[in-house]
């Protein structure tokens, strides 16, 4: 919904009814993760994609039909040996996507999930897109899965508004989605059908806008500049950090959402205390500087970020490492360390340089071997754990 978001609530401000296809769970070689969307307005227009262009027409068709009938549905994608080129995933993957209609009416919290976004505040949605009967025989209460589907619980600044048919799955799925907004994940989660956590009965997605991750570059030289500037266009909200005043200017790093002049460690700790820094953080250091590098890589080594890498010379490197260890850094702790920082690209000028970074950066947080795909065999997306077990395993 990400990519899209700001189509949808324009829609809803305008009173116009849109269909949504959401990509909700993924197995093996899926071309987009989870939260993935597509828009289908009144009048054709198309907006986003969930796939890519494998199923698309299939589901525009689907959309259309939602939009007409306000019933939601659930669609599994995939691809068989036998008809590879059918409607379905050639690229090998599996995909569950969720269809629903959205409008005024039936999602009367859109507004303020637009200004929690805007503000850069946590938010999460959650939706049931899937439900049966789920009841055990005699229960008093008889299920009714229709009256589910499509139900939503919104949890942002704090409250939880909207519910999901029952006060104890309101409850339950509550905690479970802060837990994943925390974690700034989205994905499907599994209840009995009045929240008993036996898995079976009903499925929620939860869409989790959590703030950007963020990436802290120190050092205000060249270089970093062009790693600022990959840094946002991955999404990254980008800081650059020098304790030279004269080099560390908003005007040399225009692409960096903020310069800070402060000692590399020091702002670092600051924002360590402050709980500003989590495991989705990458921090790259390019001062060549040991006054500078030692303290800052020592302290960012101490905790699970996501990255740590430091530029400079083979030579640099290993004057580095004992610098480290004659500053109490644990061998694991060095093992960590991306040191010459990027992969061996080749390249020389700041943007083939931050283009080295960038694929490590990827590579690392997806698990990819960083080897040209034409050398390897089978699914060029690495799996995601975002849903449930592979179906028919």
């Amino acid at each position: 919904m990400r990519d899209v978001f700001d189509e949808l609530h324009r829609h809803w401000r305008a009173g116009e009814p849109v269909a949504m296809a959401t990509v909700v769970a993924t197995w093996r070689s899926a071309p987009q993760p989870p939260g993935a969307a597509m828009l289908v307005a009144a009048d054709g227009t198309v907006t986003g994609s969930v796939s890519g262009g494998c199923v698309e027409a299939d589901l525009y068709e689907r959309a259309r039909a939602v939009l007409d009938t306000g019933v939601p549905e659930l669609t599994r994608y995939g691809v068989t040996d036998d008809d590879a080129y059918a409607v379905g995933l050639t690229c090998g993957g599996v995909l569950d996507v969720f269809v629903e209609r959205i409008e005024a009416a039936g999602f009367p919290q859109l507004d303020a999930v637009a200004a929690t976004r805007r503000a850069g505040r946590p938010t999460a949605v959650v939706t049931c897109v899937e439900a049966d009967a789920g009841d055990p025989p005699g229960a008093a209460a008889p299920a009714d899965p229709a009256r589910r589907l499509g139900r939503r619980l919104v949890l942002a600044d704090g409250r939880v508004t909207g519910s999901l048919g029952s006060d104890r799955l309101d409850a339950a799925a509550a905690d479970d989605a802060l837990g994943l907004l925390a974690a700034g994940q989205s994905g499907v989660l599994r209840y009995g059908y009045h929240g008993e956590r036996r898995g079976s009965g009903v499925s929620l997605f939860v869409a989790a806008y959590a703030t950007a991750p963020r990436m802290i570059v120190f050092g205000a030289i060249d270089f970093a500049a062009a790693v600022a500037r990959m840094g946002t266009f991955l999404g990254y909200r980008v800081t650059v950090c020098d304790a030279r005043g004269v080099f560390a200017t908003a005007r040399r790093f225009p692409d960096a959402d903020e310069v800070v002049v402060d000692w590399p460690h020091r702002y670092l700790q600051a924002e360590l205390d402050a709980g500003r820094v989590d495991g989705r953080t990458v921090v790259c250091v390019l001062t060549h500087d040991p006054k500078f590098d030692v303290p800052v890589l020592a302290l960012a080594l101490r905790h699970p970020l996501a990255y740590v890498g430091a530029m400079g010379s083979r030579r640099t490197h290993d004057e580095r490492r004992k610098r480290l260890r004659e500053a109490g850094t644990s061998l694991a702790q060095l093992a960590r360390l991306a040191s010459p920082i990027g992969l061996d690209l080749g390249g020389r000028t700041p943007e083939e340089t931050a283009v080295s970074v960038a694929a490590q950066i990827v590579a690392g947080r997806w698990g990819g071997t960083a080897r040209p795909l034409a050398e390897l065999a089978g699914p060029i997306h690495h799996p995601v754990a975002s849903g449930p077990d592979q179906p028919g395993g």
